[in-house]
Protein backbone atom coordinates (compact mmCIF):
# COMPACT_ATOMS: atom_id res chain seq x y z
CA UNK A 1 0.00 0.00 0.00
CA UNK A 2 1.29 3.40 -0.90
CA UNK A 3 0.21 6.43 0.59
CA UNK A 4 -0.70 10.27 -0.76
CA UNK A 5 3.32 11.09 -1.29
CA UNK A 6 3.94 7.98 -2.91
CA UNK A 7 5.70 6.35 -0.19
CA UNK A 8 5.44 2.98 0.60
CA UNK A 9 3.71 2.44 3.91
CA UNK A 10 3.61 -1.46 4.64
CA UNK A 11 7.23 -0.92 4.54
CA UNK A 12 8.05 1.52 7.20
CA UNK A 13 10.02 0.12 10.42
CA UNK A 14 8.71 1.22 13.47
CA UNK A 15 12.61 2.04 14.74
CA UNK A 16 13.31 3.94 11.63
CA UNK A 17 15.04 7.51 13.10
CA UNK A 18 12.35 10.06 12.16
CA UNK A 19 9.71 7.66 11.90
CA UNK A 20 6.72 8.73 14.70
CA UNK A 21 7.82 12.36 13.78
CA UNK A 22 6.53 11.44 10.35
CA UNK A 23 3.81 10.10 11.85
CA UNK A 24 2.60 13.04 13.59
CA UNK A 25 2.95 15.27 11.09
CA UNK A 26 0.76 13.03 8.65
CA UNK A 27 -1.99 12.65 11.10
CA UNK A 28 -5.47 14.62 10.97
CA UNK A 29 -5.78 15.98 14.50
CA UNK A 30 -4.29 19.11 15.26
CA UNK A 31 -1.03 18.69 17.86
CA UNK A 32 1.15 21.11 20.02
CA UNK A 33 3.87 19.99 22.07
CA UNK A 34 4.56 22.56 24.58
CA UNK A 35 8.11 22.85 27.00
CA UNK A 36 7.61 22.98 30.83
CA UNK A 37 6.73 26.67 30.78
CA UNK A 38 3.82 26.18 28.21
CA UNK A 39 5.39 27.48 25.29
CA UNK A 40 5.35 26.10 21.88
CA UNK A 41 7.86 23.89 20.88
CA UNK A 42 6.05 22.82 17.87
CA UNK A 43 3.10 22.22 15.75
CA UNK A 44 1.81 19.72 13.01
CA UNK A 45 0.52 20.91 9.66
CA UNK A 46 -2.91 19.86 10.93
CA UNK A 47 -2.94 22.39 13.83
CA UNK A 48 -1.26 25.09 11.78
CA UNK A 49 -4.37 24.80 9.26
CA UNK A 50 -7.15 24.71 12.23
CA UNK A 51 -5.22 27.68 14.19
CA UNK A 52 -4.48 29.31 10.85
CA UNK A 53 -1.16 29.92 12.23
CA UNK A 54 2.10 28.70 11.40
CA UNK A 55 4.78 26.85 13.65
CA UNK A 56 7.04 29.63 12.88
CA UNK A 57 4.99 32.03 14.31
CA UNK A 58 3.80 29.89 17.38
CA UNK A 59 7.01 28.58 18.52
CA UNK A 60 8.57 30.08 21.70
CA UNK A 61 5.19 31.51 22.37
CA UNK A 62 2.97 30.91 25.72
CA UNK A 63 0.23 28.66 24.15
CA UNK A 64 -2.11 30.14 26.80
CA UNK A 65 -1.70 33.82 26.24
CA UNK A 66 -1.83 33.09 22.47
CA UNK A 67 -4.97 30.98 22.08
CA UNK A 68 -7.05 30.37 24.49
CA UNK A 69 -10.31 33.30 25.12
CA UNK A 70 -13.35 32.59 26.99
CA UNK A 71 -16.39 32.33 24.43
CA UNK A 72 -16.48 35.94 24.29
CA UNK A 73 -12.94 36.38 22.87
CA UNK A 74 -11.39 38.04 26.13
CA UNK A 75 -8.18 36.46 27.97
CA UNK A 76 -8.53 33.52 30.70
CA UNK A 77 -6.94 34.13 33.84
CA UNK A 78 -3.75 31.98 34.02
CA UNK A 79 -5.44 30.60 37.28
CA UNK A 80 -8.63 29.26 35.58
CA UNK A 81 -6.60 27.06 32.86
CA UNK A 82 -6.76 23.43 33.48
CA UNK A 83 -4.47 22.86 30.33
CA UNK A 84 -1.43 25.29 32.71
CA UNK A 85 -2.55 23.10 35.65
CA UNK A 86 -2.27 19.70 34.11
CA UNK A 87 1.07 21.11 32.93
CA UNK A 88 2.15 22.04 36.72
CA UNK A 89 1.27 18.64 37.93
CA UNK A 90 2.90 16.63 35.23
CA UNK A 91 -0.79 14.83 34.58
CA UNK A 92 -2.78 14.23 31.96
CA UNK A 93 -5.90 16.36 31.08
CA UNK A 94 -8.90 16.76 28.68
CA UNK A 95 -11.50 19.43 27.96
CA UNK A 96 -14.61 20.04 25.88
CA UNK A 97 -16.02 23.54 24.48
CA UNK A 98 -12.32 25.57 24.93
CA UNK A 99 -12.06 28.44 22.80
CA UNK A 100 -8.99 29.11 20.96
CA UNK A 101 -7.90 32.48 18.66
CA UNK A 102 -7.13 31.41 15.18
CA UNK A 103 -4.28 33.88 13.26
CA UNK A 104 -7.38 35.45 11.71
CA UNK A 105 -9.65 36.68 14.44
CA UNK A 106 -11.39 34.10 14.94
CA UNK A 107 -12.46 32.20 17.69
CA UNK A 108 -12.35 28.37 17.43
CA UNK A 109 -14.41 26.05 19.80
CA UNK A 110 -11.75 22.74 20.67
CA UNK A 111 -11.98 19.85 22.34
CA UNK A 112 -8.61 19.46 23.25
CA UNK A 113 -6.28 16.31 25.67
CA UNK A 114 -3.32 16.37 26.68
CA UNK A 115 -0.72 14.02 28.26
CA UNK A 116 2.53 14.49 30.01
CA UNK A 117 6.22 13.68 27.97
CA UNK A 118 8.46 12.34 30.72
CA UNK A 119 11.57 10.91 30.64
CA UNK A 120 13.59 9.03 33.40
CA UNK A 121 10.49 9.93 35.51
CA UNK A 122 11.01 13.71 34.97
CA UNK A 123 8.27 15.28 33.06
CA UNK A 124 10.03 17.15 30.28
CA UNK A 125 6.43 19.00 28.41
CA UNK A 126 3.11 18.23 26.89
CA UNK A 127 1.53 16.96 23.94
CA UNK A 128 -1.91 18.95 22.87
CA UNK A 129 -4.05 17.28 20.88
CA UNK A 130 -7.36 19.33 19.99
CA UNK A 131 -10.22 18.77 17.13
CA UNK A 132 -12.46 21.50 16.23
CA UNK A 133 -15.87 21.26 18.48
CA UNK A 134 -17.31 24.06 15.92
CA UNK A 135 -19.44 21.86 14.00
CA UNK A 136 -22.69 19.51 15.06
CA UNK A 137 -22.66 18.95 19.05
CA UNK A 138 -24.17 15.54 18.31
CA UNK A 139 -21.03 15.09 15.84
CA UNK A 140 -18.49 15.94 18.13
CA UNK A 141 -20.12 14.11 21.03
CA UNK A 142 -19.59 10.72 19.26
CA UNK A 143 -16.29 11.73 18.30
CA UNK A 144 -15.24 12.83 21.60
CA UNK A 145 -16.42 8.91 22.98
CA UNK A 146 -14.74 7.73 19.96
CA UNK A 147 -11.53 8.80 21.51
CA UNK A 148 -11.97 8.05 24.41
CA UNK A 149 -12.99 4.54 23.74
CA UNK A 150 -9.76 4.57 21.94
CA UNK A 151 -7.37 5.75 25.10
CA UNK A 152 -9.18 3.34 27.22
CA UNK A 153 -8.44 0.55 25.21
CA UNK A 154 -4.77 1.53 24.93
CA UNK A 155 -4.77 2.50 28.57
CA UNK A 156 -6.07 -1.24 29.22
CA UNK A 157 -3.52 -3.02 26.41
CA UNK A 158 -0.86 -1.22 28.14
CA UNK A 159 -2.00 -2.52 31.39
CA UNK A 160 -1.60 -6.10 30.08
CA UNK A 161 1.52 -5.87 28.31
CA UNK A 162 3.01 -4.45 31.78
CA UNK A 163 2.10 -6.57 33.81
CA UNK A 164 2.97 -9.53 31.21
CA UNK A 165 6.44 -7.98 31.53
CA UNK A 166 6.53 -6.97 35.13
CA UNK A 167 5.67 -10.61 36.38
CA UNK A 168 8.01 -12.27 33.97
CA UNK A 169 10.73 -11.04 36.31
CA UNK A 170 9.93 -13.22 38.90
CA UNK A 171 9.59 -16.94 39.49
CA UNK A 172 8.10 -16.85 43.05
CA UNK A 173 4.33 -17.05 43.15
CA UNK A 174 4.08 -14.38 46.33
CA UNK A 175 6.17 -11.70 44.63
CA UNK A 176 4.45 -12.25 41.53
CA UNK A 177 0.79 -11.72 42.77
CA UNK A 178 2.23 -8.20 45.61
CA UNK A 179 2.90 -6.99 42.01
CA UNK A 180 -0.23 -8.00 40.51
CA UNK A 181 -2.14 -6.49 43.12
CA UNK A 182 0.04 -3.01 42.96
CA UNK A 183 -0.06 -2.84 39.48
CA UNK A 184 -3.97 -2.88 38.93
CA UNK A 185 -4.57 -0.18 41.76
CA UNK A 186 -5.24 2.45 41.09
CA UNK A 187 -4.84 2.49 37.70
CA UNK A 188 -7.62 0.10 36.83
CA UNK A 189 -9.49 -0.60 40.14
CA UNK A 190 -9.63 0.81 43.42
CA UNK A 191 -9.44 -2.56 45.30
CA UNK A 192 -7.77 -5.68 43.88
CA UNK A 193 -7.97 -9.47 45.90
CA UNK A 194 -6.35 -12.79 44.81
CA UNK A 195 -7.00 -16.03 46.36
CA UNK A 196 -5.87 -19.10 45.43
CA UNK A 197 -6.37 -23.04 45.87
CA UNK A 198 -4.55 -24.43 47.96
CA UNK A 199 -3.20 -28.35 48.30
CA UNK A 200 -5.67 -29.20 50.87
CA UNK A 201 -8.86 -27.80 49.40
CA UNK A 202 -8.85 -24.36 50.94
CA UNK A 203 -9.18 -21.03 49.61
CA UNK A 204 -5.94 -18.74 50.73
CA UNK A 205 -6.51 -15.11 49.89
CA UNK A 206 -3.06 -14.33 49.30
CA UNK A 207 -3.04 -10.48 47.97
CA UNK A 208 -5.00 -8.03 48.71
CA UNK A 209 -4.39 -3.90 47.98
CA UNK A 210 -6.65 -0.87 48.14
CA UNK A 211 -5.57 2.70 48.18
CA UNK A 212 -2.25 3.78 50.14
CA UNK A 213 -1.55 -0.24 49.96
CA UNK A 214 -4.37 -0.67 52.49
CA UNK A 215 -5.89 -4.25 52.75
CA UNK A 216 -8.79 -4.20 54.55
CA UNK A 217 -7.80 -7.02 57.30
CA UNK A 218 -8.82 -9.53 54.30
CA UNK A 219 -5.37 -10.80 53.32
CA UNK A 220 -4.41 -14.00 54.49
CA UNK A 221 -7.71 -15.28 55.30
CA UNK A 222 -8.61 -18.80 54.13
CA UNK A 223 -12.15 -20.54 53.85
CA UNK A 224 -12.85 -24.25 52.77
CA UNK A 225 -12.57 -24.39 48.84
CA UNK A 226 -15.64 -24.80 46.68
CA UNK A 227 -15.11 -28.37 46.40
CA UNK A 228 -15.50 -29.26 49.96
CA UNK A 229 -18.18 -26.51 50.76
CA UNK A 230 -20.88 -28.86 48.88
CA UNK A 231 -23.30 -26.89 46.73
CA UNK A 232 -24.95 -23.34 46.48
CA UNK A 233 -21.33 -21.73 46.03
CA UNK A 234 -23.28 -19.78 42.78
CA UNK A 235 -20.96 -16.61 44.43
CA UNK A 236 -18.69 -14.49 41.59
CA UNK A 237 -16.13 -15.98 43.68
CA UNK A 238 -17.52 -19.64 43.42
CA UNK A 239 -18.00 -19.87 39.99
CA UNK A 240 -14.99 -18.49 38.90
CA UNK A 241 -13.16 -20.94 41.26
CA UNK A 242 -15.05 -23.76 40.19
CA UNK A 243 -16.27 -23.08 36.77
CA UNK A 244 -13.90 -21.23 35.22
CA UNK A 245 -16.34 -18.47 34.90
CA UNK A 246 -15.65 -14.69 34.62
CA UNK A 247 -18.49 -12.43 35.98
CA UNK A 248 -19.04 -8.72 35.88
CA UNK A 249 -20.53 -7.00 38.49
CA UNK A 250 -22.12 -3.60 37.63
CA UNK A 251 -24.19 -2.61 40.38
CA UNK A 252 -22.74 -4.11 43.42
CA UNK A 253 -25.58 -3.11 45.92
CA UNK A 254 -28.28 -4.69 44.45
CA UNK A 255 -27.25 -8.08 45.37
CA UNK A 256 -26.58 -10.14 48.25
CA UNK A 257 -24.71 -13.43 49.37
CA UNK A 258 -26.24 -17.00 48.17
CA UNK A 259 -28.76 -18.46 50.79
CA UNK A 260 -27.09 -19.63 53.79
CA UNK A 261 -24.11 -17.84 53.58
CA UNK A 262 -21.40 -20.47 51.90
CA UNK A 263 -18.03 -19.64 53.03
CA UNK A 264 -16.91 -18.33 49.36
CA UNK A 265 -19.70 -16.51 49.06
CA UNK A 266 -19.35 -15.11 52.32
CA UNK A 267 -15.72 -13.86 51.97
CA UNK A 268 -16.83 -12.30 48.67
CA UNK A 269 -19.49 -10.60 50.05
CA UNK A 270 -18.06 -9.33 53.14
CA UNK A 271 -14.80 -7.89 50.95
CA UNK A 272 -17.25 -6.25 48.76
CA UNK A 273 -18.78 -4.45 51.55
CA UNK A 274 -16.05 -3.79 53.43
CA UNK A 275 -14.34 -1.32 51.11
CA UNK A 276 -17.72 0.18 49.42
CA UNK A 277 -17.57 -2.11 46.25
CA UNK A 278 -19.85 -0.02 43.56
CA UNK A 279 -18.93 -2.27 40.96
CA UNK A 280 -16.31 -5.48 40.74
CA UNK A 281 -15.59 -8.27 38.14
CA UNK A 282 -14.14 -11.76 39.35
CA UNK A 283 -12.13 -13.91 37.06
CA UNK A 284 -10.39 -16.98 37.40
CA UNK A 285 -6.91 -17.53 37.28
CA UNK A 286 -5.84 -19.95 34.31
CA UNK A 287 -7.59 -21.45 31.53
CA UNK A 288 -10.89 -23.74 32.38
CA UNK A 289 -8.58 -27.01 32.87
CA UNK A 290 -5.94 -25.67 35.06
CA UNK A 291 -7.93 -22.93 37.50
CA UNK A 292 -5.72 -22.15 40.23
CA UNK A 293 -7.38 -19.08 41.69
CA UNK A 294 -9.35 -16.22 41.00
CA UNK A 295 -8.76 -12.31 40.93
CA UNK A 296 -11.76 -9.93 42.17
CA UNK A 297 -10.81 -5.95 40.92
CA UNK A 298 -13.07 -3.67 43.03
CA UNK A 299 -14.63 0.33 41.70
CA UNK A 300 -16.42 2.06 44.26
CA UNK A 301 -17.75 5.27 42.32
CA UNK A 302 -21.06 4.31 40.83
CA UNK A 303 -20.10 7.05 37.98
CA UNK A 304 -17.82 4.85 36.67
CA UNK A 305 -18.67 1.60 36.93
CA UNK A 306 -16.99 -1.68 35.24
CA UNK A 307 -18.16 -2.74 31.66
CA UNK A 308 -17.79 -5.79 29.02
CA UNK A 309 -14.25 -4.35 27.80
CA UNK A 310 -12.81 -4.18 31.63
CA UNK A 311 -14.22 -7.70 31.73
CA UNK A 312 -11.98 -8.78 28.62
CA UNK A 313 -9.36 -6.93 30.09
CA UNK A 314 -9.42 -8.40 33.46
CA UNK A 315 -9.98 -11.71 31.87
CA UNK A 316 -6.77 -12.03 30.15
CA UNK A 317 -4.96 -10.69 32.84
CA UNK A 318 -5.95 -13.55 34.40
CA UNK A 319 -5.38 -15.84 32.12
CA UNK A 320 -1.54 -14.53 31.66
CA UNK A 321 -1.01 -14.75 35.65
CA UNK A 322 -2.73 -18.38 35.82
CA UNK A 323 -0.15 -19.89 33.45
CA UNK A 324 2.25 -17.88 35.59
CA UNK A 325 1.59 -19.09 38.59
CA UNK A 326 1.10 -22.60 37.29
CA UNK A 327 4.89 -22.47 36.21
CA UNK A 328 6.01 -20.81 39.17
CA UNK A 329 4.57 -23.77 41.44
CA UNK A 330 6.48 -26.30 38.79
CA UNK A 331 9.72 -24.57 38.76
CA UNK A 332 9.14 -24.35 42.62
CA UNK A 333 8.97 -28.31 42.53
CA UNK A 334 12.05 -28.61 40.62
CA UNK A 335 13.96 -26.14 42.34
CA UNK A 336 13.26 -28.33 45.55
CA UNK A 337 14.26 -31.63 43.89
CA UNK A 338 17.59 -30.06 42.36
CA UNK A 339 18.57 -28.56 46.04
CA UNK A 340 17.75 -31.93 47.92
CA UNK A 341 20.03 -34.48 45.12
CA UNK A 342 22.69 -31.44 45.66
CA UNK A 343 22.97 -31.48 49.47
CA UNK A 344 22.62 -35.28 49.49
CA UNK A 345 25.44 -35.16 47.51
CA UNK A 346 27.28 -33.00 49.87
CA UNK A 347 28.85 -35.71 51.82
CA UNK A 348 30.32 -35.24 55.33
CA UNK A 349 33.67 -34.02 55.07
CA UNK A 350 36.84 -36.36 56.81
CA UNK A 351 39.07 -35.34 59.32
CA UNK A 352 42.46 -36.02 58.16
CA UNK A 353 45.02 -36.09 60.98
CA UNK A 354 45.31 -32.14 61.66
CA UNK A 355 44.65 -30.78 58.63
CA UNK A 356 41.05 -29.44 59.09
CA UNK A 357 38.16 -28.67 56.72
CA UNK A 358 34.80 -26.56 56.34
CA UNK A 359 32.64 -26.62 53.43
CA UNK A 360 29.13 -24.28 52.27
CA UNK A 361 26.71 -24.51 49.93
CA UNK A 362 24.42 -22.13 49.29
CA UNK A 363 21.41 -22.38 46.77
CA UNK A 364 20.75 -19.70 44.29
CA UNK A 365 18.58 -17.01 45.88
CA UNK A 366 14.59 -17.64 45.97
CA UNK A 367 13.79 -16.60 41.84
CA UNK A 368 16.72 -18.13 40.70
CA UNK A 369 17.54 -21.89 38.98
CA UNK A 370 19.29 -23.95 40.90
CA UNK A 371 22.97 -24.59 39.28
CA UNK A 372 24.86 -27.56 39.11
CA UNK A 373 27.89 -26.47 41.88
CA UNK A 374 29.19 -29.22 44.60
CA UNK A 375 32.10 -29.46 46.93
CA UNK A 376 33.82 -33.05 47.71
CA UNK A 377 36.98 -33.73 49.69
CA UNK A 378 38.06 -37.77 50.61
CA UNK A 379 41.11 -39.70 51.03
CA UNK A 380 42.47 -41.41 48.70
CA UNK A 381 44.34 -44.75 48.70
CA UNK A 382 47.81 -43.63 49.04
CA UNK A 383 46.91 -41.67 51.79
CA UNK A 384 46.47 -38.19 50.60
CA UNK A 385 43.51 -36.17 50.63
CA UNK A 386 41.37 -35.28 47.85
CA UNK A 387 39.51 -31.82 46.78
CA UNK A 388 37.16 -31.02 44.32
CA UNK A 389 35.29 -27.95 43.11
CA UNK A 390 33.04 -28.12 40.47
CA UNK A 391 30.08 -26.56 38.29
CA UNK A 392 27.97 -28.23 35.73
CA UNK A 393 27.14 -25.83 32.73
CA UNK A 394 23.65 -24.98 33.01
CA UNK A 395 20.90 -23.81 36.04
CA UNK A 396 18.04 -26.38 36.12
CA UNK A 397 17.38 -30.22 37.18
CA UNK A 398 19.37 -31.55 34.27
CA UNK A 399 22.24 -29.43 35.34
CA UNK A 400 21.59 -30.80 39.15
CA UNK A 401 21.50 -34.90 37.71
CA UNK A 402 24.90 -34.07 35.92
CA UNK A 403 26.58 -32.81 38.64
CA UNK A 404 25.96 -36.14 40.62
CA UNK A 405 27.28 -38.23 37.55
CA UNK A 406 30.30 -36.54 37.53
CA UNK A 407 30.67 -36.50 41.07
CA UNK A 408 30.74 -40.32 41.53
CA UNK A 409 32.45 -40.84 38.60
CA UNK A 410 35.10 -38.82 39.56
CA UNK A 411 35.40 -40.09 43.02
CA UNK A 412 35.99 -43.25 41.47
CA UNK A 413 38.53 -42.40 38.46
CA UNK A 414 40.75 -40.93 41.31
CA UNK A 415 40.21 -43.54 43.95
CA UNK A 416 41.47 -46.06 41.30
CA UNK A 417 44.37 -44.09 39.36
CA UNK A 418 47.31 -42.35 42.37
CA UNK A 419 48.69 -40.56 39.65
CA UNK A 420 48.95 -36.55 39.30
CA UNK A 421 45.53 -34.33 38.93
CA UNK A 422 46.02 -34.12 35.85
CA UNK A 423 45.76 -37.46 34.31
CA UNK A 424 42.92 -38.19 36.40
CA UNK A 425 40.61 -35.15 34.76
CA UNK A 426 42.05 -36.58 31.65
CA UNK A 427 40.06 -40.01 31.72
CA UNK A 428 36.96 -37.76 33.32
CA UNK A 429 37.31 -35.53 30.31
CA UNK A 430 37.61 -39.16 28.02
CA UNK A 431 34.37 -40.81 29.66
CA UNK A 432 31.96 -37.93 30.08
CA UNK A 433 30.49 -37.94 26.52
CA UNK A 434 29.98 -41.66 26.92
CA UNK A 435 28.91 -41.98 30.44
CA UNK A 436 26.86 -38.87 31.35
CA UNK A 437 24.33 -36.63 30.01
CA UNK A 438 26.87 -33.54 30.99
CA UNK A 439 27.97 -31.35 27.64
CA UNK A 440 30.37 -28.84 29.97
CA UNK A 441 31.60 -28.25 33.57
CA UNK A 442 34.59 -26.66 35.05
CA UNK A 443 36.47 -28.44 38.17
CA UNK A 444 39.74 -28.40 39.88
CA UNK A 445 41.06 -31.84 41.41
CA UNK A 446 43.47 -31.28 44.03
CA UNK A 447 45.96 -33.64 46.38
CA UNK A 448 47.76 -32.53 49.46
CA UNK A 449 50.33 -34.55 49.68
CA UNK A 450 52.09 -35.24 53.08
CA UNK A 451 51.90 -36.45 56.45
CA UNK A 452 48.24 -35.86 57.42
CA UNK A 453 49.56 -35.18 61.62
CA UNK A 454 53.13 -33.71 60.81
CA UNK A 455 53.73 -32.39 57.28
CA UNK A 456 55.05 -30.75 55.75
CA UNK A 457 51.88 -30.66 52.97
CA UNK A 458 52.13 -29.74 48.90
CA UNK A 459 49.09 -29.04 46.83
CA UNK A 460 49.12 -30.38 43.94
CA UNK A 461 46.53 -29.61 41.80
CA UNK A 462 44.76 -29.32 37.99
CA UNK A 463 42.01 -26.72 36.91
CA UNK A 464 39.47 -27.51 34.33
CA UNK A 465 38.84 -23.68 33.68
CA UNK A 466 37.95 -22.89 36.93
CA UNK A 467 38.19 -19.97 39.00
CA UNK A 468 41.74 -20.13 40.83
CA UNK A 469 42.51 -21.37 44.03
CA UNK A 470 43.12 -18.33 46.93
CA UNK A 471 46.19 -19.28 49.60
CA UNK A 472 45.87 -16.78 52.42
CA UNK A 473 48.94 -16.70 54.32
CA UNK A 474 48.71 -16.22 58.40
CA UNK A 475 51.28 -13.47 57.88
CA UNK A 476 48.52 -10.93 56.09
CA UNK A 477 49.30 -11.85 52.78
CA UNK A 478 47.36 -13.95 49.68
CA UNK A 479 47.42 -15.31 46.56
CA UNK A 480 45.53 -16.85 43.87
CA UNK A 481 47.11 -19.98 42.79
CA UNK A 482 46.54 -19.72 38.71
CA UNK A 483 48.89 -22.37 37.78
CA UNK A 484 47.41 -25.54 36.44
CA UNK A 485 45.11 -24.03 33.90
CA UNK A 486 43.38 -26.30 31.77
CA UNK A 487 40.45 -26.18 29.08
CA UNK A 488 36.75 -27.31 30.56
CA UNK A 489 35.87 -30.15 30.52
CA UNK A 490 33.32 -31.31 27.53
CA UNK A 491 35.88 -29.41 24.93
CA UNK A 492 38.36 -32.71 24.64
CA UNK A 493 42.03 -33.36 24.31
CA UNK A 494 43.36 -30.58 21.94
CA UNK A 495 46.82 -32.48 20.31
CA UNK A 496 46.63 -35.12 22.38
CA UNK A 497 48.56 -33.01 25.15
CA UNK A 498 48.00 -33.67 28.80
CA UNK A 499 46.25 -30.91 31.21
CA UNK A 500 48.98 -29.40 33.06
CA UNK A 501 49.59 -30.04 36.52
CA UNK A 502 50.90 -27.51 39.38
CA UNK A 503 52.36 -27.93 43.10
CA UNK A 504 52.65 -25.28 45.80
CA UNK A 505 53.72 -25.59 49.49
CA UNK A 506 51.50 -24.98 52.10
CA UNK A 507 53.07 -23.27 54.79
CA UNK A 508 51.60 -23.88 58.79
CA UNK A 509 48.30 -21.63 59.34
CA UNK A 510 47.96 -21.28 55.73
CA UNK A 511 44.29 -21.54 54.66
CA UNK A 512 43.17 -22.74 51.45
CA UNK A 513 39.77 -21.53 49.60
CA UNK A 514 38.30 -23.93 46.73
CA UNK A 515 34.87 -21.81 45.16
CA UNK A 516 32.63 -21.35 42.55
CA UNK A 517 32.18 -18.87 40.42
CA UNK A 518 28.92 -17.38 41.76
CA UNK A 519 30.89 -16.30 44.64
CA UNK A 520 33.09 -14.04 42.54
CA UNK A 521 30.53 -13.05 39.57
CA UNK A 522 27.29 -11.21 40.13
CA UNK A 523 25.40 -9.18 37.65
CA UNK A 524 26.69 -5.82 36.36
CA UNK A 525 30.31 -6.57 37.59
CA UNK A 526 33.34 -7.99 35.97
CA UNK A 527 35.35 -10.64 37.63
CA UNK A 528 38.32 -9.09 38.53
CA UNK A 529 36.00 -7.06 40.86
CA UNK A 530 34.71 -9.87 42.03
CA UNK A 531 38.45 -11.95 42.67
CA UNK A 532 39.63 -8.51 44.30
CA UNK A 533 36.76 -8.54 46.39
CA UNK A 534 36.98 -12.04 47.73
CA UNK A 535 40.86 -11.58 48.39
CA UNK A 536 40.35 -8.37 50.19
CA UNK A 537 37.44 -9.48 52.49
CA UNK A 538 39.20 -13.42 53.34
CA UNK A 539 42.22 -11.12 54.25
CA UNK A 540 40.35 -9.95 57.29
CA UNK A 541 39.15 -13.34 58.39
CA UNK A 542 42.30 -15.36 57.88
CA UNK A 543 42.99 -16.08 62.03
CA UNK A 544 38.68 -16.36 62.47
CA UNK A 545 37.93 -20.21 63.23
CA UNK A 546 37.62 -21.81 59.66
CA UNK A 547 33.14 -22.58 59.92
CA UNK A 548 33.21 -19.02 60.74
CA UNK A 549 35.33 -17.98 58.09
CA UNK A 550 33.39 -19.94 56.16
CA UNK A 551 30.38 -18.15 56.81
CA UNK A 552 31.28 -14.99 56.81
CA UNK A 553 32.62 -15.45 53.13
CA UNK A 554 29.22 -16.25 52.40
CA UNK A 555 27.46 -13.33 54.17
CA UNK A 556 29.77 -11.25 52.22
CA UNK A 557 28.01 -11.46 48.67
CA UNK A 558 27.31 -8.43 46.97
CA UNK A 559 23.48 -8.16 46.39
CA UNK A 560 22.10 -9.19 43.41
CA UNK A 561 23.27 -12.17 43.04
CA UNK A 562 21.83 -14.53 41.04
CA UNK A 563 23.88 -18.20 41.10
CA UNK A 564 24.15 -21.20 43.86
CA UNK A 565 28.06 -21.01 45.58
CA UNK A 566 30.17 -24.08 47.04
CA UNK A 567 32.92 -23.33 49.14
CA UNK A 568 35.39 -25.74 50.54
CA UNK A 569 38.40 -24.27 52.40
CA UNK A 570 41.03 -26.40 54.17
CA UNK A 571 43.46 -24.75 57.02
CA UNK A 572 46.77 -25.80 57.49
CA UNK A 573 47.99 -26.37 61.82
CA UNK A 574 49.76 -23.89 62.84
CA UNK A 575 53.78 -25.02 63.60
Amino acid sequence: MRDAVGDDVGAWPVGEPGFWRRVVERLGTAVLVLDTAGSVIVANPAAERLLGRTTGAMRGADAHDLLHRDADGNKVPRDRCPLLHALAEGQGARGEGGTYLRGDGRLLAVSWSASPLTEDGSVQGMALLFTDATGDRRVHRERTARTRALEDLNERLSLVAEITDVLGQTLETDEALARLVRLLVPRLADWAAVDLRTGSGEVHRVAVTGPEGRDAGFQGRSVLGAEGAGEGEDSPLGRALTGGESVLQERVAALTPAAGHPPLAALHHGFLTAVGASSAVTVPLGARDRITGALTVVRTDPAHPFDEDDLAAVGDVGRRVGVLIDNTRRYGRQRAVAEAMQRNLLVPLPRPGHLRLAARYQPAPAGSQVGGDWYDAFILKDGALALVIGDVVGHDLTAAAGMAQLHGILRSLAWDHTGPPGAVVDRLDAAMPVITTVPLATLILARVEGDPDTGPWTLRWTSAGHPPPLLLSPDGTACYLEAGQGLLLGTGPVGGADRPDATHPLEPGSTLLLYTDGLVETPGSDLDTGLDRLLRHALTLVHEPLDRLCGKVLAHLPPGSTDDVALLALRVPPP
